[in-house]
């Protein structure tokens, strides 16, 4: 699974140059076999931490945009999936020590910075996201 998602992250930034939160969505939408529409997809392009704002990390976002749309689709209603989401941060926080770019990418992002500088923790988030999903 692991080659799976590298190969997909890789695609998804170096061959289509998308951000964070949408190749979360579509890596987490391969490996569910869930399909997410065009209208999501497109919510969450400034979704890399706030349009690079460096607020929260478009690798929780994608990933709790993905668990809504998982989750709905299983039969959990709004405050069990809300419980969930809660439960993911707090685990998140405690796998990568923050939700933010702030703290995740302390460089932020700048001019002179070398492209996709996130593929490595992306494919770790993924990886992450996928086995909460899986163990929820």
């Amino acid at each position: 699974m692991i080659a799976k998602i590298k190969e997909s992250v890789h695609h998804f930034y170096w061959d289509l140059d998308i951000t964070c939160a949408r190749t979360t969505l579509y890596c987490l939408s391969e490996l569910m076999s869930i399909p997410v529409n065009k209208q999501t997809i497109q919510s969450a392009i400034g979704l890399h931490g706030a349009g690079g704002y460096r607020s929260q990390c478009g690798l929780v976002e994608g990933s709790l945009m993905f668990i809504g749309i998982f989750f709905s689709q299983n039969g959990k209603n709004d405050d069990e999936i809300s419980d969930i989401c809660y439960k993911f941060a707090e685990r998140f926080t405690k796998e990568f020590l923050s939700l933010t770019c702030y703290h995740l990418r302390p460089n932020g992002f700048q001019e002179n910075d070398p492209p996709h500088a996130c593929e490595e923790l992306t494919v770790k988030a993924i990886e992450f996201t996928y086995n909460f999903i899986k163990s929820a």
